[in-house]
């Protein structure tokens, strides 16, 4: 609608204006609505206009505009004058139906009535929809002290979340810690028992191969090049295990000098014989440090996961360590297959 559609009355009303300045009035209530002699709206207040983006609120009549739910029974002008000084408990008529409570002030001079909004329990959901800040409210409306408090929740989640970011960090880095061999930076001990106990009690869906490894003449690399040397070696052997080994697959350090690997999803005999006699070839090797020749090899016990009917961490270490006494008794630098029916001797290079 245009101004030629209203009637005399409002016309001259809008062009003169209440007894305050109609930027005053915005300051003053950014959620008002000036409702003219005839029931339609002359102008809207800027916060409210937000809250219906690319809708035309001025020449729409109020009923048709707003459900009023408290007082019942507005229908006409008359009824809203009647009521001046009323709380009044108001809903948008289409989509989004946004809750609003506010007050009805009638104008002098045959002005019509400033009805005077603010959001209702939704404002924090009403904010964030359309992008509301403090300076779209007026200062004495209590929505902003209800924003300060969003914000500050706000923020007080933020920070939180934070702090439990930090907090959530800091015990993965412990539990990785308690978890990890600080020299090689293998899982320790106690990771191993962990791994080995949900292994256990997933079978027999999860089968592995399990190693176990002993490097060889390591006490006389610490006793003849001391333990800088001897630290450098478990190194070394930490870094070919992993090279040789799969990313799924599992690399510990036990003991001292001694290593477990299992091999998720391996229970092929060819392979993991394979895969051992690499590791033996590679360990042959002399390891240099700072020019010094340190010599070591590596003796192997294998075993089978599905070598049992009901599987144990205790029988499988037990077993694997068997085969690795095996390989020493037969002259290290070898790898031995535990089998169920007996010890199966697999010598490579001696």
């Amino acid at each position: 609608m245009r101004v030629a559609d209203f009637a005399p009355s409002d016309v001259k009303a809008y062009h003169k204006g209440p007894l305050l300045g109609k930027v005053a009035i915005d300051r003053l209530m950014p959620m008002h609505l000036w409702v003219g002699p005839t029931g339609h709206v002359i102008r809207v207040g800027p916060t409210l206009r937000k809250l219906r983006p690319g809708q035309a609120l001025v020449g729409q009549r109020l009923t048709e505009l707003l459900e009023f739910r408290r007082p019942r029974g507005v229908q006409v002008m008359a009824d809203l004058i009647a009521r001046d000084g009323a709380s009044i408990q108001v809903l948008f008529r289409a989509a989004p139906r946004s809750s609003m409570k506010g007050i009805i002030v009638a104008l002098p001079q045959q002005q019509g009535v400033l009805i005077n909004l603010s959001i209702g329990i939704s404002v924090a959901e009403t904010v964030s929809k359309f992008g509301l800040v403090s300076k779209d409210f007026a200062p004495s409306d209590p929505t902003v002290e209800m924003l300060y408090l969003i914000e500050a929740q706000s923020a007080i989640l933020k920070e939180s979340k934070k702090l439990n970011t930090r907090l959530q960090g800091a015990k993965i880095a412990a539990e990785e810690q308690a978890y990890t061999d600080t020299l090689t930076g293998l899982k320790n001990r106690r990771a191993l028992d962990h791994i080995m106990g949900r292994l256990i009690g997933r079978a027999p869906n999860d089968k592995f191969g399990l190693m176990h490894v002993d490097l060889d003449f390591f006490k006389s690399v610490n006793d003849t090049h001391g333990h800088a040397a001897g630290d450098h070696v478990l190194q070394e052997a930490a870094r070919i295990f992993i090279e040789e080994t799969r990313s799924d697959d599992i690399v510990a350090r036990s003991g001292g000098d001694e290593f477990v690997l299992i091999l998720m999803d391996c229970v092929d005999e060819k392979m993991l014989n394979k895969i051992a006699g690499r590791i033996i070839d590679r360990l042959q090797r002399p390891i240099m440090f700072d020019g010094l020749d340190c010599r070591v090899s590596a003796s192997i016990g294998i075993t089978l996961s599905n070598n049992y009917n009901e599987l144990t961490a205790d029988q499988v270490c037990s077993d694997a360590d068997a085969a690795l006494y095996q390989s020493k008794h037969k002259g290290r630098s070898c790898y031995t297959l535990f089998t169920p029916d007996g010890d199966k001797h697999l010598q490579k290079g001696n």
